[in-house]
C-alpha cells in the first residue's frame, strides 16, 4: 500500500491534468494518481516522460532495456511491471529480460546493448561514468542519441526513486 492515498481523480482542481493524462496515456496509472497531488509536477512529469518515451529517436528496444535495468537495480517492481510488456513489444526478448541481472555474463546482448547497459549501470550505481564506458557508448551513437540515452537513464532513475519512496505498487487498490 502506498505511503499516502492516491489523489481523488474527481477533484475539479486536477481535472484538466487528468483529462490530459487520459488523452495521452489512455488511463491514469498509479504513478500519475500519486503525482496528481501536485498538478504542476504531474504536468511537468508527463511532458518530460512523453518526450523520453514517445519523441526520442533512441531505438525502443534500447530505451526499454534501460528502463528495465534501472528498475532492477533500484528494486522498483512497479516500473518493471509497467515496462516488461512494452519491452517485449519493442523487440526485447523474454530471455534478455530474464538475463538482465547477469547481463555481463550473458551472450544474449549485442555490443551496442552491452554499451548501453554498462552506461546505465554506471549512471545508476556510481553516478559518474568512467571515460571508457562513455567512449563505448559514443562509439555507437550520435550526440543526439547520447543525450537521449542519458536523459532516459536519468528519467527512469527519477521514476523508480519516486515510486519506491512512496511505495507505489501495481497491486495497490485506488
Amino acid at each position: 500500500m502506498a505511503n499516502i492515498p492516491y489523489a481523488d481523480l474527481n477533484d475539479p482542481e486536477i481535472k484538466p491534468v487528468v483529462d490530459r493524462i487520459v488523452a495521452e496515456r489512455g488511463g491514469v496509472l498509479h504513478l500519475y494518481q500519486m503525482l496528481l497531488h501536485s498538478p504542476p509536477v504531474a504536468n511537468g512529469w508527463l511532458t518530460y516522460l512523453t518526450a523520453i518515451r514517445q519523441q526520442s529517436t533512441l531505438p525502443g528496444n534500447l530505451r526499454e532495456l534501460v528502463i528495465m535495468r534501472v528498475a532492477g537495480l533500484n528494486g522498483a517492481p512497479y516500473e518493471a511491471d509497467q515496462h516488461a510488456p512494452i519491452a517485449l513489444k519493442e523487440g526485447v526478448t523474454q530471455a534478455q529480460l530474464d538475463a538482465l541481472p547477469i547481463w555481463r555474463d550473458s551472450t544474449l546482448f549485442s555490443d551496442t546493448e552491452r554499451a548501453v547497459l554498462a552506461y546505465t549501470d554506471a549512471m545508476t550505481r556510481q553516478i559518474q561514468v568512467d571515460p571508457a564506458i562513455f567512449a563505448a557508448v559514443a562509439e555507437h551513437f550520435s550526440h543526439r542519441h547520447v543525450i537521449e540515452l542519458t536523459a532516459t537513464v536519468a528519467a527512469y532513475n527519477m521514476v523508480s526513486r519516486f515510486l519506491e519512496a512512496l511505495q507505489v505498487h501495481s497491486h495497490d487498490k485506488r
